[in-house]
């Protein structure tokens, strides 16, 4: 049987011999192994059939020495209808054209929406997103991705606690959490202010309500600095919600290691680029063949779905970037390292704190190298707002 795919694909031609010596003919092409099928007779002189079309160019070859006249009837397959393209290559060209211009303009930015952000808020989004590149009119294959156009927004506008990148069709948008304003204070019940911790005072500011300790006192836990009760001698008492800050010495130790020689991981500002199409899983290079001759490197992969109108087509551009990375040992001295070590406590120290906090003062309480390590024990002395509100109560009357 005929694998009339294969015939379609190379082309085909049904063909009408009329004359005496049919049967010969045919004899004549099938010595000449020509394969003919769906042969017809039609009448006692005329025979239809079907041919492949690489045979029917020497057919009249074979018919030169016999009664027979051939008529070439219809002609099927690839390459006719490829005729037909050339024949018409102005409006295929222009249908081409018009297709390709769909499809960029499908995958240009149109728009940019931000919602949650204030006025001077949105100004700065919209200003850093032209510094990306994230403009209207931009193809979106010259852009960061959505994760990447976010990331960068939350570092570089400073009052941005969080921001949502989404791409709908040809629109970015953006939605915006800003950083938390002070809340505006509301009325406070009776309290009062005590230690949260043990310290000795340094300074002292009381917005309301009575202060009964001094500079230089050593104070405990939980031991009451400003008092929500006014009044004197228990007379015409009032209760009012202590406000205030009490600024204490406070005390902390640190135990912290840091090796003398540390290895870091960088790039070395070698890069590769692969381009190619997805079809589902399946990727399909063009661009970027070769692998990069790199002993160590990450990658960093960005996919951009493709866009035909309001559609998402099924196929991705994807940009792969292969960075070429290093080891880096740096070492320190002694003296380096212990500097490094004190810097990190302090940090950690300060991460437990209030803003406001500050270092009065620091001492190594102990420090060895062991293990190419620089090992420190140290006491620091911070100043800090101690101050923290207890809501008064008949026990705390009493």
């Amino acid at each position: 049987m005929k694998n009339q795919w294969i015939d379609f694909l190379f082309g085909m031609v049904t063909v009408k011999i009329t004359g005496k010596g049919i049967e010969r003919f045919i004899n004549v092409l099938t010595r000449n192994e020509i394969i003919i099928w769906n042969v017809k007779r039609h009448g006692t002189e005329t025979i239809t059939f079907q041919m492949k079309l690489e045979d029917a160019k020497n057919i009249r070859y074979f018919a030169r020495h016999t009664d027979c006249q051939i008529t070439f009837l219809k002609r099927k397959g690839v390459p006719f209808l490829f005729r037909r393209l050339l024949k018409n290559s102005g409006f295929l060209t222009g249908a081409v054209i018009f297709l390709l211009i769909i499809f960029l303009l499908s995958n240009v930015i149109w728009g940019i929406e931000i919602k949650g952000a204030k006025p001077d808020t949105e100004y700065q989004i919209r200003k850093e997103l032209d510094r990306m590149g994230v403009k209207i009119g931009k193809l979106q294959f010259f852009v960061k991705n959505v994760e990447g156009i976010q990331r960068e927004l939350t570092n570089n506008v400073g009052n941005l606690t969080w921001v949502g990148v989404e791409l709908k069709g040809t629109t970015y948008h953006l939605q915006v959490v800003e950083k938390n304003e002070p809340e505006k204070q509301k009325e406070l019940s009776p309290q009062n202010l005590v230690a949260k911790k043990k310290a000795i005072i340094v300074k002292t500011f009381v917005e309301e309500g009575k202060k009964v300790v001094d500079i230089h006192d050593y104070v405990q836990k939980g031991q009451l600095l400003v008092s929500g009760e006014i009044g004197q001698d228990g007379e015409n008492v009032k209760l009012v919600p202590a406000k205030g800050k009490v600024w204490g010495e406070t005390w902390y130790k640190s135990h912290v290691e840091q090796p003398l020689d540390t290895k870091f991981k960088v790039l070395n500002g070698n890069e590769k680029q692969r381009h190619a199409l997805a079809f589902g899983k399946f990727e399909l290079p063009i661009w970027g063949f070769k692998d990069p001759e790199y002993k160590q490197f990450e990658t960093e992969k960005t996919i951009y779905k493709l866009h035909f109108l309001k559609w998402v087509l099924p196929v991705s551009y994807i940009q792969t970037t292969i960075r070429e990375s290093e080891d880096i040992i740096r070492s320190y001295t002694k003296e380096q390292a212990e500097q490094i070590a004190l810097e990190r406590a302090k940090k950690e120290i300060k991460s437990r704190l209030d803003e406001d906090a500050m270092f009065k003062d620091e001492k190594i309480l102990h420090k060895e190298v062991k293990n190419g390590k620089v090992i420190l024990d140290i006491h620091f002395k911070m100043i800090e707002n101690i101050a923290v509100e207890q809501p008064i109560s008949k026990e705390t009357r009493e």
